[in-house]
């Protein structure tokens, strides 16, 4: 058998077997920062997170954004703060809450500002949903806007994830260049390709529902990532599955087990 007959039967076995190069690399996004440590107050979706998550050099930090009441944005993961809803309350009234450590909820302008910092942790911005597709076309508006007024419009500096089918969209429309990442995990690949939708970012246990939605993702050259992995069994099996990158609360943990394969920015 000669050696060309060799290779294509080893990649033969390798495809059959669900075996990955040991030389494929995976990026660790850091989950809402890199928020699990004493220097960021151990609170995430702040800009200390997003400090620390730079100067550990991790390839992206994510971070979750809401339209405000006054059309401003907040840099904040749930719907609202201490009961305050955030759709209807101006950015001046919520970043003026002070948390029991001092910290206050960020600005995206004041967010941006501490990104522009560093060239070599990614923005993975994700757009909260809205009730209203209104104000959701809005708002990817102003994230575009906001993103060009500190010089950060640029595919190698930000990507762009949401929940909502609407703003992923938006986003195709008017970021065709941006990786654009699908959240919520309910439709197949292959229809969010049709779509315009460049990107896959589901929940690992979606995939182990649909292990086939990891191929329908390569088939059309989708970017690729799966959240938020912190148990180092889910950790593992979600590597082996070889995607572009993992979110998870535990960036460090998932450093030492990826080791050489860690993708990281130049």
């Amino acid at each position: 058998m000669n050696k060309l007959r060799l290779i294509l039967l080893f990649a033969a076995v390798a495809v059959v077997a669900g075996c990955t190069p040991k030389e494929h690399k995976i990026a660790i996004v850091a989950h809402q920062g890199y928020w699990d440590c004493d220097e960021a107050y151990h609170l995430g979706n702040t800009v200390a997170a997003l400090v620390k998550a730079q100067e550990e050099g991790f390839w992206g930090s994510e971070f979750d954004v809401h339209i405000t009441g006054d059309d401003n944005m907040l840099v904040f993961h749930n719907a609202d703060i201490f009961g305050i809803d955030i759709h209807n309350t101006p950015l001046d009234t919520l970043t003026a809450i002070t948390y029991p450590n001092g910290l206050h909820p960020a600005s995206l302008d004041e967010f941006l500002t501490q990104a522009e910092k560093c060239t070599t942790t990614k923005l993975v911005f994700e757009l909260k949903p809205h009730p209203e597709e209104e104000r959701e076309n809005l708002f990817v508006d102003r994230a575009i806007e906001a993103l060009n007024a500190h010089g950060l419009y640029d595919p190698k500096r930000v990507m762009f994830i949401s929940f909502s089918l609407n703003m992923c969209k938006k986003i195709a429309e008017k970021c065709p260049k941006f990786d654009n990442q699908y959240l919520a995990g309910d439709i197949d690949p292959d229809d969010l390709f049709a779509m315009g939708i460049n990107g896959v970012d589901y929940h690992f246990s979606f995939f182990y529902q649909h292990p086939e939605w990891i191929e329908h993702a390569r088939n059309h050259n989708m970017s690729l990532n799966i959240w938020t992995v912190d148990n180092p069994e889910d950790l593992q099996r979600v590597i082996d599955m070889a995607p572009d990158a993992i979110t998870t609360n535990v960036p460090v943990l998932l450093r030492e087990m990826l080791g050489e394969r860690e993708l990281k920015n130049k």
